[in-house]
């Protein structure tokens, strides 16, 4: 019996902790694949690719050419594109697909939250007034802050915001989580910041700076997830094992 080919679409720490608990199992061949926006990917305990399939009916293409079993979505909460490329995808090649998504933060008494839908929602939430705003969303979307040059930025990224801002008073920090509550806090203070502007990732990595501005009451414009409705998710890589044990089960291949 051949084993069951599995596409892990990650770029995520739940993608790497999936994949490695596949790479330990005799009954299946997994292929991780990687968007190739990060300079120094980690290495990876499966065979990866790298970049991207041409949308959906790239997708498709490549699921049917290379006999895929089960598609899994573990990339990052806001990569709603490829997320929505994978739905269709899978929609038109009938190949099994769930996504593994850690849950997302909720907020706890003494958070000051302006949820939004959207990046440029989250511009529009900073108000007329200049603040001192530390920019957490990482380097892809960090252009839409041009809109409001009032604003002094503090931008944090893995890898450099290219090209950078064009607005008076920008400061831009090269860093990898995870990030200690302590020291964010101490991040925080050292530059007076007023408003901390994130995005809903989920998890541990990045949390030290939503519980340091509710020590400190400052401000966070959280951009929350936008993910498709009809995509079966789970939130630990123990339930995704579960899952793929349940797509190859004998009930299942027999359409029990």
């Amino acid at each position: 019996m051949g084993k069951h080919r599995i596409l892990i679409l990650g770029g995520t720490t739940e993608a790497r902790q999936l994949a490695t608990a596949l790479a330990e199992r005799n009954d299946c061949d997994s292929l991780l694949s990687l968007a190739g926006r990060t300079a120094e990917p980690m290495a990876q305990p499966v065979p990866t690719r790298s970049g991207g399939f041409g949308g959906s009916d790239g997708l498709a293409k490549f699921l049917k050419a290379e006999n895929f079993d089960l598609l899994i979505d573990s990339t990052h909460p806001f990569a709603a594109r490829i997320s929505h490329n994978a739905a269709i995808a899978a929609g038109r090649t009938r190949i099994p697909l769930f996504a593994l998504r850690r849950a997302a933060w909720k907020p706890e008494p003494g958070d000051r939250w302006t949820r939004v839908r959207s990046v440029p929602d989250a511009v529009e939430a900073l108000g007329a007034a200049p603040k001192r705003v530390f920019l957490a969303i990482g380097r892809q979307e960090a252009f839409h802050f041009e809109t409001a040059p009032q604003h002094q930025y503090l931008i944090r990224s893995v890898d450099p915001v290219m090209p950078q801002l064009g607005v008076p008073h920008a400061r831009y920090m090269l860093a990898t989580g995870p990030f200690e509550e302590a020291a964010e806090r101490e991040l925080l203070i050292d530059n007076r910041i007023e408003v901390i502007v994130a995005k809903n990732s989920g998890g541990t990595a990045t949390y030290g700076k939503i519980t340091a501005a509710r020590t400190l009451g400052i401000a966070v414009v959280m951009v929350e997830r936008q993910q498709p409705d009809d995509v079966r998710t789970v939130e630990t890589v123990n339930d995704a094992l579960g899952l793929v044990d349940h797509h190859f089960s004998p009930e299942m291949k027999r359409g029990v």
